[in-house]
């Protein structure tokens, strides 16, 4: 943690590479991210690179559509997958949803496209077959000024019934996105690397303050959090750790 921090202490610390699916009463199966593949290391140089900075520990049970089928679902069950933002622990399961539609912002899809080396994109992590896969890709036309529990949002409805609200969360990565799902639960990726870390974002270290896109919109965004959970939104973030897997009753 002090190499992440000015005045943490010297301790070592796991990260968790959460996803989150979200079953609508309509019918949609959305999941949010797709955490690591287990084969990180193998995706060129960069990956080598990467696997050698931030290691990652994907057991066989532990990849999405493992933990899928663990809660009784097929990765072909999933209908939408929104992605945060274009790192290797959000984008790494993509292969295992050829039918779903992606979901993301113009700013991720343009990381995708032309990734700039700060990124840490790995595309070599994605099929063949994610060019031409099906998606939304959200521009600002795509946002309408919205309110959640007294908070003024910029959203995007994308089920079109007000239960899954994808807004920006701007700072960690371009493009970065949130979602509100049922006015209740706040999905916020990476605007903070922990909840408990959220305050500790003003005293990043020159390496891991370099890396975000905007480190003062990250900062903004990271404290930001605290607002939208004092008015009764649950903050989950996707490398805390929790004690059971529903979210929502």
């Amino acid at each position: 943690m002090a190499l992440l921090f000015r005045g943490a202490l010297a301790e070592t610390r796991t990260f968790p590479a959460g996803a989150f699916l979200y079953q609508s009463p309509s019918g949609a199966v959305v999941l949010f991210d797709t955490g690591y593949a287990p084969d990180t290391a193998a995706a060129g140089l960069p990956g080598r690179l990467y696997s050698r900075l931030l290691p990652p520990t994907v057991g066989p049970g532990d990849t999405i559509d493992a933990r899928l089928r663990a809660a009784g679902l097929s990765p072909d069950d999933v209908t939408h997958v929104v992605l945060s933002h274009a790192h290797p622990d959000h984008i790494g399961g993509v292969r295992h949803f050829p039918a779903a539609t992606f979901v993301m912002s113009a700013g991720i899809a343009e990381t995708l496209a032309s990734p700039r080396l700060k990124e840490g994109v790995l595309r070599a992590l994605l099929p063949d077959w994610f060019a031409s896969a099906k998606r939304t890709v959200l521009t600002a036309a795509d946002l309408s000024p919205t309110t959640v529990r007294g908070l003024d949002l910029s959203a995007h409805d994308l089920l079109g019934d007000g239960t899954y609200l994808l807004t920006p969360l701007p700072g960690h990565a371009r493009g970065h996105l949130g979602a509100v799902v049922e006015e209740r639960v706040l999905l916020a990726g990476d605007a903070a690397w922990g909840s408990d870390l959220i305050e500790r974002t003003a005293s990043l270290r020159p390496l891991p303050g370099f890396i975000q896109h905007d480190r003062r919109a990250y900062q903004a965004t990271a404290l930001g959090l605290r607002e939208a959970e004092a008015a009764g939104l649950r903050i989950c973030l996707s490398h805390d750790r929790y004690d059971g897997a529903r979210l929502l009753p």
